[in-house]
C-alpha cells in the first residue's frame, strides 16, 4: 500500500505560535537596539535614534529575506503569495519594542541630559525590559520562582554587557 506524500514543507517542522515569535523578535530588538546605542558615534541623539531605526529595519528585513528563501530552498517551489505577505507582516516586534527605550533616550535628552547620560538611560530602560522579558518567560514556562530570577538574570546579562559596553567604548 502507497503512503500519501507529504508536504515538504511539513516535514521536520517545529511549531511556533505567533506569540512566541512576537516575543523572541521583540527580545532580539531590544538587544540589537541597545548594541547600537552602545557602538553608535553618532554626534547627536536623534542621529542615534536614526541608527538605531534603520539597523532594526534592515536586521527585520533581512531575517524576513532569509526565511523567505529558506522555504524556497526547503519547499522547492517559490513562495506563494499567502506566505510573502505573512513573512512581510510579521516581526515588526524586533522594531518596535526598542521604541520604549528610544523613547526614553529623547525624553532624557529633551530633559537637558547630555548624550552619553540619555544614552546610559536608555540602556537601562533596555536591562530592564530584558529582565521582565526573562522572568515572564520563567513563568510562563513553569519555573520556580528561583528559576525565573535565573532566567531574568540571564537576560539582564545582555543589557549589563551593553552598559558596559558603552561605558569602556566612551
Amino acid at each position: 500500500m502507497n503512503e500519501p506524500e507529504t508536504d515538504p514543507a511539513e516535514t521536520h517542522m517545529v511549531v511556533i505560535s505567533e506569540a512566541q515569535e512576537a516575543t523572541t523578535a521583540g527580545i532580539y530588538g531590544v538587544i540589537i537596539s541597545a548594541a547600537v546605542m552602545a557602538a553608535a558615534h553618532q554626534p547627536t541623539v536623534p542621529l542615534t535614534v536614526v541608527a538605531v531605526l534603520v539597523t532594526l529595519v534592515i536586521y527585520w528585513a533581512a531575517e524576513r529575506y532569509a526565511r523567505i528563501v529558506a522555504e524556497r530552498i526547503h519547499v522547492g517551489h517559490r513562495p506563494r503569495w499567502h506566505s510573502l505577505r505573512e513573512q512581510l507582516t510579521s516581526g515588526w516586534e524586533m522594531v518596535t519594542a526598542s521604541l520604549i527605550p528610544l523613547l526614553v533616550l529623547m525624553t532624557a535628552y529633551w530633559l537637558g541630559a547630555n548624550q552619553r547620560t540619555s544614552i546610559m538611560w536608555a540602556l537601562a530602560t533596555s536591562t530592564v525590559l530584558l529582565c521582565i522579558a526573562g522572568y515572564r518567560v520563567g513563568r510562563k514556562g513553569r519555573l520556580t520562582r528561583m528559576e525565573r530570577l535565573v532566567s531574568s538574570a540571564i537576560a539582564a546579562v545582555f543589557g549589563l554587557t551593553m552598559i558596559a559596553l558603552k561605558s569602556f567604548l566612551h
